[in-house]
């Protein structure tokens, strides 16, 4: 065994559920964050093309006024789906922010 395969098999829990329900809601919440990792791959893979677009055409890594409208937007469909707007905000937030990140780093290179 690896020192790293250590240092992860000393960090894990088990995921021993006392019941079969529990290991069903479990299971689910798996497949959901499975998803949305690969649908944040895929948005952070578009968001990069966008990023060399505005680096070629001299364009400002943010665009606020687009943001505004999109946090809007999306506060407006977490509500629709019962889903805290503040927490949607925050999160598209951190997502906005970390895509600005990568433009400027694309502008700058």
């Amino acid at each position: 065994m690896s020192d790293d395969d250590a240092l992860h098999a000393s960090t894990e829990t088990p995921d021993v559920a006392p019941d079969g329900v529990l290991t069903s809601y479990r299971q689910s919440i798996d497949n959901i964050d499975a998803a949305l990792i690969h649908l944040l791959a895929e948005r952070f893979k578009i968001t990069q093309a966008v990023g060399v677009y505005k680096a070629e055409h001299d364009l400002p890594p943010a665009d606020p006024a687009r943001e505004q409208r999109q946090v809007a937007r999306l506060r407006g469909l977490a509500s629709a789906s019962q889903l805290d707007p503040e927490f949607s905000e925050k999160f598209l937030r951190f997502v906005i922010d970390e895509v600005i990140h990568h433009h400027e780093r694309l502008r700058d290179d």
